[in-house]
C-alpha cells in the first residue's frame, strides 16, 4: 500500500512513531506523481530536488526532537498562485511562466514551521479565473474519478492531486468557491475560512476583498489540522484579523445534539440536479438522526427598514434573495478588483515580455495580449468597463450595495441557525470542454458558493454520495463569521455517520486502467 493513501494525520503519526521517515514519505509521493501525472496533469511544477532536500532536513529535526507536531514530515502541494521562495509560481499563466518569488507566503511559512514538506505547485485556472482548471496555460487537469471530466476549479489541481493520492493534502485559494466546488467534483474535503483568518500575504491577488487561502484534504480531521497550522494574525496583511482562538482540532467531536441546521429552500429550486438534491437532503437527514434540529427556511432579507432604504429600492421587491443577485454582484466586484490587481503584469519587471515591439506602450500591449489567456482578458475588460466613468455608479457601487445586503441576509439567518446546509455545486463534474464553450453557464455553476465569499463566511465541502455515473457529490456547510468550529463539528459528525469514503487514487495508472478502489 502506498503511503500516500494514508491521511495526513495517519502518515504524520507513522513518521512520529518512527515507523517510516519523512524521506520515505516524500519518495513515495514522487513515485505516485511520476506514475499519475501523464494522465492527470495536477502539477505545474514538481520540485524533486528541493523536496528531497527539505524532507531530509525535516527528518533530522524530527530525530532531534525539534519537530513534534502532527504534520511533521508530511508532503503537501501548494496551489500555483501562492508564493514559494525559489520555486516557480506562475498562476498557470504564460505571463508569469518564469517567475520565482524571493519570499514565501505566510501560510506556506506556517506550514514549514509545522514541519510539512512542500512537494510542488498545483495546476489551476489561470489567475484563479475559472471553474474547471481548463484555462491554465500549462494544460488541462483531469478528474481522477473519470478522466473525461473536469476536476472543477480554480483549485482543481490541488483537489485532483489529493483525490489521486499523489499527496495527502494541499493548499488552495477560494475567491468564489474555488476550494469548495472542486472539492465537490473530486470527492475530497476543503475549507474556505472566514475572511481574514489566514494571511493573504504571498497570495497573488485576483479579488482582494474575496480571496482566502484554505486547506484541501481527504477528511475533516486533516482539514482541521491544516487550518490550525496556517491560520494566524499577520501584520503584513492589512486584512488579517487577530482572533481569540485558532484551535480547530478541538471541534472534532461527533456530537450535534441541539445544533440548529437550516436548509434554504432557495437552494433546491430549478437548475439543481435531482441526484445532487437527493444526496444533500439525505445528508441533512443523517445529521437530524444524530440529534440536530433540521428545518427548511426562506433565505431572504425581510427587514422592512432595509428594504425601503435607498440602498435596496432599486431591486423593486419586498424580499432580497442572495441566490438571485450573488452571481452578478460577484462577477462585477471580482472583475473590477482583477482589472486593478493584474495591471502590474506589464512585462517590465518580471514575467513574460513580447519579443518584438516598438516603444513602451506597444511593449505593454503586446506583452499583456500574448501573456494573458482569453478568460483573464474577458474579466479584465469587464472590470475596466464597470470601473469606467459613467458606469462606476451603475454597476460597481450597486454591486457593493448588493454585497452588503447579502451579508445582512446571512446575519438574519444565523440569528436562528448555527449552520446552513446545501449543495456545493448544482451538478457533478461536467465533461471536459463543455463549460468553456458557454462561459455564462460556467459562471452560473458558482451559485451556491459565491455568497460565502461576498459575506466573508466560512464554508466546508465534503463528499456525501455519488451520482449514477459514479461521480462525487459534495455537501456544503456554511457558518457565521469565525464559527469554523461549528461547521467542523457538523462535518465531522456527518463524516463519522457516513462511514468510510472510497477514493479513486488507487486505480489510476499510466494507461488509465481502473483497478480496485481504495478506502480511506
Amino acid at each position: 500500500m502506498s503511503l500516500m493513501s494514508l491521511t495526513a494525520a495517519k502518515l504524520g503519526k507513522k513518521i512520529k512513531d518512527r515507523e517510516v521517515t519523512a524521506v520515505e514519505a516524500m519518495e513515495d509521493a514522487l513515485k505516485q506523481i511520476q506514475e499519475k501525472e501523464p494522465l492527470l496533469k495536477s502539477f505545474v511544477t514538481v520540485d524533486e530536488e528541493g523536496a528531497r532536500k527539505r524532507a531530509l532536513e525535516v527528518q533530522q529535526k524530527i530525530e532531534r526532537g525539534e519537530l513534534t507536531g502532527p504534520l511533521a514530515g508530511v508532503p503537501i502541494a501548494i496551489k500555483d498562485n501562492i508564493c514559494t521562495e525559489g520555486i516557480l509560481t506562475t498562476c498557470a499563466s504564460k505571463i508569469l511562466y518564469n517567475f520565482k518569488p524571493t519570499y514565501s507566503a505566510e501560510a506556506v511559512k506556517n506550514l514549514e514551521a509545522a514541519g510539512a514538506v512542500i512537494i510542488g505547485k498545483t495546476n489551476m485556472d489561470e489567475f484563479a479565473m475559472g471553474s474547471t482548471t481548463e484555462t491554465s496555460a500549462f494544460g488541462v487537469t483531469r478528474n481522477p474519478w473519470n478522466l473525461e471530466h473536469v476536476p472543477g476549479g480554480s483549485s482543481g489541481g490541488s483537489c485532483a492531486a489529493v483525490a489521486a493520492m499523489e499527496c495527502p493534502c494541499a493548499l488552495g485559494s477560494d475567491t468564489g468557491g474555488s476550494i469548495r466546488q472542486p472539492s465537490s467534483f473530486c470527492g475530497v474535503t476543503g475549507i474556505k475560512p472566514t475572511y481574514g483568518t489566514v494571511s493573504r500575504y504571498g497570495l497573488i491577488a485576483y479579488g482582494s476583498s474575496l480571496d482566502q487561502i484554505g486547506p484541501i484534504a481527504r477528511d475533516v480531521t486533516d482539514c482541521a489540522l491544516l487550518l490550525e497550522a496556517i491560520a494566524s494574525y499577520d501584520r503584513k496583511d492589512s486584512t488579517s484579523i487577530k482572533r481569540e482562538d485558532y484551535h480547530f482540532v478541538k471541534a472534532l467531536k461527533s456530537d450535534v445534539k441541539g445544533m440548529k441546521i437550516g436548509i434554504p429552500k432557495d437552494y433546491f429550486g430549478e437548475g439543481l440536479d435531482p441526484e445532487v438534491s437527493s444526496a444533500v437532503l439525505e445528508a441533512a437527514h443523517v445529521l437530524k438522526e444524530q440529534g440536530a434540529i433540521v428545518e427548511e427556511f426562506d433565505l431572504c432579507l425581510v427587514d422592512d427598514e432595509l428594504l425601503t432604504s435607498k440602498n435596496s429600492s432599486s431591486f423593486g421587491e419586498d424580499k432580497i434573495h442572495p441566490t438571485r443577485y450573488a452571481i452578478p454582484a460577484y462577477y462585477v466586484i471580482s472583475s473590477a478588483e482583477a482589472s486593478s490587481n493584474l495591471a502590474r503584469f506589464d512585462g517590465v519587471k518580471y514575467g513574460y515580455r513580447a519579443g518584438e515591439y516598438e516603444g513602451l506602450h506597444q511593449m505593454y500591449k503586446k506583452s499583456r495580449s500574448e501573456g494573458f489567456g482569453e478568460e483573464v482578458k474577458r474579466r479584465i475588460m469587464l472590470g475596466s468597463f464597470v470601473l469606467s466613468s459613467g458606469y462606476y455608479d451603475a454597476y460597481y457601487l450597486k454591486a457593493l450595495r448588493t454585497k452588503a445586503l447579502i451579508r445582512k441576509v446571512f446575519d438574519q439567518a444565523f440569528e436562528k441557525y448555527d449552520v446552513i446546509i446545501g449543495p456545493a455545486a448544482p451538478t457533478t463534474a461536467p465533461k471536459l470542454g463543455k463549460s468553456l464553450s458557454d462561459p455564462l453557464k460556467m459562471y452560473l455553476g458558482d451559485i451556491y458558493t459565491i455568497s460565502a465569499n461576498l459575506a466573508g463566511l466560512p464554508g466546508i465541502c465534503l463528499p456525501c454520495g455519488r451520482d449514477s455515473k459514479g461521480l462525487p457529490i459534495g455537501l456544503q456547510l456554511l457558518g457565521d463569521c469565525f464559527q469554523e468550529n461549528q461547521i467542523l463539528r457538523a462535518a465531522y459528525t456527518y463524516e463519522c455517520a457516513r462511514g468510510k469514503w472510497n477514493m479513486p487514487g488507487a486505480f489510476l495508472n499510466r494507461k488509465g486502467v481502473i483497478k480496485d478502489e481504495e478506502t480511506v
